[in-house]
């Protein structure tokens, strides 16, 4: 018990600014910042790249043909929650264009992550809750990598709350901003 605890790395606990700096100076690798505590993210698997693709390919496909004024970010861009700084597997804001310089997304409507083995508890629980306090926020996406399945928590309207749907086959509808995609696009089906 005493090697485990001598072969963890020390927490690095900084400020978003500290962050920002300390990111763009690294060599390589991903990380997040969550409750202020600087995460390294493993590499990913081949599964979890092709489900992010395939999803963030679905809701720009959907996003054109509905003609709406919205972009899809793929993974990469951050959305910033109160000490955290989370990198989500792909993002849908509408809206005026942002800044091509910024990192950051302030007002997503749709956030989707792709769980992986090492993050899995995180994005279920502490990830999941922490989008939902970013008041823009419509809908949490959590696509399993391994199989079609996709959990969408959206927020009530008019109501306090949260909706969940586990979907394994057929179209989700993400209203606002009003667009659908099926397990069947994500999943190559």
């Amino acid at each position: 018990m005493a090697e485990a605890a001598m072969d963890r790395e020390p927490e690095l606990r900084l400020s978003r600014p500290e962050y920002r700096r300390w990111a763009e100076a690294q060599p390589g690798g991903r990380f997040e910042r969550i409750d202020g505590v600087v995460v390294a993210m493993a590499p990913e698997r081949l599964s979890h790249a092709d489900r992010k693709a395939m999803v963030w390919l679905a809701l720009r496909r959907s996003v054109a043909e509905a003609g709406l004024p919205c972009r899809v970010y793929p993974d990469g861009v951050t959305v910033e929650v109160d000490d955290s700084d989370l990198e989500p597997d792909a993002v849908l804001r509408c809206g005026e264009a942002l800044p091509g310089d910024a990192v950051s997304v302030p007002d997503p409507l749709v956030v989707v992550e792709v769980l992986s083995p090492g993050t899995r508890s995180v994005d279920l629980s502490r990830k999941m809750v922490a989008y939902f306090r970013v008041p823009s926020v419509r809908h949490v996406l959590i696509a399993r990598a391994d199989r079609p399945e996709v959990i969408h928590h959206r927020r009530r309207d008019g109501v306090e709350g949260i909706d969940t749907l586990v979907v394994t086959a057929g179209e989700i509808r993400l209203d606002p901003p009003g667009v659908t995609v099926s397990v069947e696009e994500i999943y190559g089906g």
